[in-house]
């Protein structure tokens, strides 16, 4: 039998446990919930407990060839849930280093609790795909947060709270500037994040809107917003402050540096000893990221490429460091020209 470890109860009681490798919430009373999971995913009305588990090495060798919702199921039993009262979502992210966010407007209270990480598989939605589904194939979840609302809402209400949240997942990669793994963009998610929402069937506080214009919606987005950036920092240190650097701005664009290293005239290991430190000043890391957005807004169709080439290469003679000024002016040819 595992023992469990209480980290957190809401305003509405419902408590928030650690237990081996997972985190579950336990429902004080009764809940409708709409979530992704292949575990009673959709919309549901009677469930009594919700879970985000991390997967060992071991078992994600083991889903290669088994169904993940009968692993779920075990893993109920195993915990002494009845299976079809829960509903759960797998991650790789360490459950230590989840974080919960609580937020409130008035009698309303959102609590986000978020396990994150996104060096691996960070994605834009519209990137080319990496795989095509058959037979079931499993593949874990990267960004997965359970999100608990203390007040009632219909069916209608807790899909348009699930799109809220979704478009709030994707302004907090893009606050951060998240790069796609798999194109030049920035990512507006992984390829397999999960989502949990769970309303409070019996509150007396009805709430019918969640859209963007709604407290609720704002409420919604701000709590996401917050619980993703501390996962991320807790998960894989990606902060504001680590952004702030030219060389993690320029890896967003994935080119060969090694072609740039080939062309250089200087000794190399010289050059890469300067640049890491020019690469933190940051009037550096302005002009590369003005020349970046010029770089993007040609790719969209916003700029002509050859007034974006003529402002980049004016922006570059405001970089005094002969280090960036080079590896800039490499990316402005390869891009630009």
């Amino acid at each position: 039998m595992y023992s469990k470890r209480l980290i957190f109860k809401t305003s509405t009681n419902d408590e928030v446990y650690y237990l081996k490798d997972s985190i579950f919430i336990k429902f004080n009373h009764k809940r409708n919930c709409i979530s992704n999971s292949v575990l009673n995913g959709g919309i549901q009305d009677n469930l009594e407990f919700v879970f985000n588990h991390h997967l060992s090495q071991e078992n994600i060798n083991y889903l290669e060839n088994h169904d993940l919702r009968d692993y779920l199921v075990k893993l109920c039993k195993d915990f002494k849930f009845n299976p079809q009262k829960a509903s759960g979502l797998v991650t790789l992210a360490l459950m230590k280093n989840l974080s919960i966010v609580s937020k409130r407007y008035k009698q309303l209270e959102v609590t986000a609790i978020t396990t994150a990480g996104v060096r691996v598989n960070a994605v834009c939605a519209g990137d080319d795909a990496g795989f095509y589904e058959e037979n079931g194939e499993f593949k874990p979840g990267t960004i997965n947060t359970i999100l608990l609302i203390n007040s009632k809402l219909d069916d209608n209400v807790l899909a348009e709270a699930f799109m809220v949240a979704s478009e709030a997942k994707s302004v907090a990669l893009n606050n951060l500037k998240i790069p796609s793994q798999f194109s030049n963009n920035f990512a507006t998610g992984t390829g397999t994040d999960g989502l949990i929402i769970a309303s409070d069937i019996e509150s007396r506080n009805i709430i019918t809107n969640a859209g963007k214009h709604s407290k609720l919606g704002e409420v919604i987005a701000k709590s996401i917003i917050e619980s993703i950036h501390v996962a991320i920092k807790k998960q894989v240190w990606i902060t504001p402050r680590s952004q702030s650097n030219v060389l993690v701005l320029l890896n967003r664009y994935k080119l060969d540096i090694n072609q740039f290293y080939d062309g250089l005239n200087q000794d190399k290991h010289d050059f890469i000893s300067r640049l890491k430190i020019d690469s933190k000043i940051p009037e550096n890391i302005a002009i590369t990221s003005s020349i970046l957005n010029l770089i993007d807004d040609v790719k969209k169709g916003i700029i002509k490429k050859e007034v974006a080439c003529d402002l980049s290469n004016e922006l570059l003679t405001y970089c005094k460091d002969n280090t960036v000024n080079i590896l800039l002016s490499f990316w402005i040819k390869k891009f630009l020209d």
